[in-house]
């Protein structure tokens, strides 16, 4: 930083993806962790993760000691290059940079991970079944937004909870039927491979709206905006909106219903910021029938409970808990 600060008390928490940086603080000493201050900036407008935490640490009047940043890419190794926005960073001269003591950084998906037993009733909308009291693990955590998040959420109240950050939503995408089909021939000439992110996403909603529009699998392909989409199949009018979003909604409940087999999960949440936006749509698409339909194992899934997170901000707490979990990890 250009100016020497103040330590304050409070901690710097930040959730980056690949369009929004949120960022806000937390009372590290609080009974439970809150949110203070929050803040949504556009990644546009800044050239590096650097910047734009900086943009928001010159507005404080003192500079925490202590951050917790959930990003949009895997975070094992000292070099971080995000997966949908071209930011890369070293993480000990972003701590440098931002004269910070402790540094932890996150999987996104699994900030957000650590925020589902904080959650209460206000913050979910259940899709299936109910939630088990008190919860348990595992708990597959997976949704779309810039990109398809997923990861695991293992453990209990009683034992202490451990989240496993995984890139599972860049597995290959597995059509089911003659258009699924369709989409993913246009998806592999136009990206050289389908994977789930590709059409989990606020683009792959544009894409899914291209293919089945019939333009070529290029970039000349015209793109409708995801928002536009989901508006025009909400309307009503537009048939072919409706025939992507109910697409996206029916794939959707594929890929969660293999999420919830591989990690032998108790309970599906889904997270991200596009599904909250049609969930009534979402209850009457296929995307129940398409996650029970795993042949033996459709009985077994059943039981699985299905919840839609609806917090505006779970990476954000997520993080803030992380940090609370686990400080001693914090140290780079």
């Amino acid at each position: 930083m250009a100016e020497s600060h103040d330590t304050s008390p409070l901690d710097l928490i930040a959730d980056i993806g690949g369009t929004n940086a949120r960022f806000a603080l937390t009372d590290p000493n609080a009974a439970q962790a809150e949110l203070i201050n929050v803040q949504s900036l556009p990644c546009a407008q800044f050239a590096s993760l650097q910047h734009a935490a900086e943009s928001y640490l010159q507005q404080l009047p003192t500079q925490p000691a202590r951050a917790a940043i959930a990003v949009a890419s895997p975070v094992d190794r000292d070099e971080v290059r995000m997966t949908n926005r071209a930011w890369s960073f070293s993480q000990t001269e972003l701590r440098d940079k931002l004269g910070l003591r402790r540094l932890r950084l996150l999987n996104d998906f699994g900030a957000i991970a650590w925020s589902i037993p904080a959650l209460g009733g206000a913050d979910l909308a259940t899709l299936h079944g109910q939630r088990h009291l008190p919860m348990c693990g595992p708990v597959s955590v997976l949704g779309p937004g810039t990109g398809l998040g997923v990861a695991l959420l293992v453990g209990g109240s009683d034992a202490g909870w451990r989240v496993i950050e995984t890139e599972g939503g860049h597995v290959s995408f597995a059509p089911l039927g003659e258009e699924e089909q369709h989409i993913a021939r246009w998806f592999s000439a136009r990206f050289g491979r389908a994977s789930n992110e590709r059409l989990l996403s606020g683009a792959g909603l544009s894409h899914i709206d291209a293919a089945l529009a019939g333009e070529p699998p290029s970039a000349a392909a015209k793109l409708r905006e995801p928002a536009a989409i989901v508006a025009a199949a909400l309307e009503g009018r537009d048939l072919r909106a409706r025939q992507t979003l109910a697409r996206f909604c029916a794939v959707l409940g594929s890929v969660a219903g293999d999420a919830a087999l591989i990690h032998g999960a108790k309970s599906v949440v889904i997270a991200g910021g596009i599904v909250p936006r049609f969930l009534p749509f979402l209850r009457a698409s296929a995307f129940r029938e398409r996650f029970l339909a795993k042949g033996r194992f459709a009985a077994w899934l059943e039981a699985v409970n299905i919840e839609v997170v609806t917090h505006p901000a779970p990476g954000l707490l997520g993080a803030a808990i992380a940090l609370r979990a686990h400080p001693e990890e914090s140290d780079q």
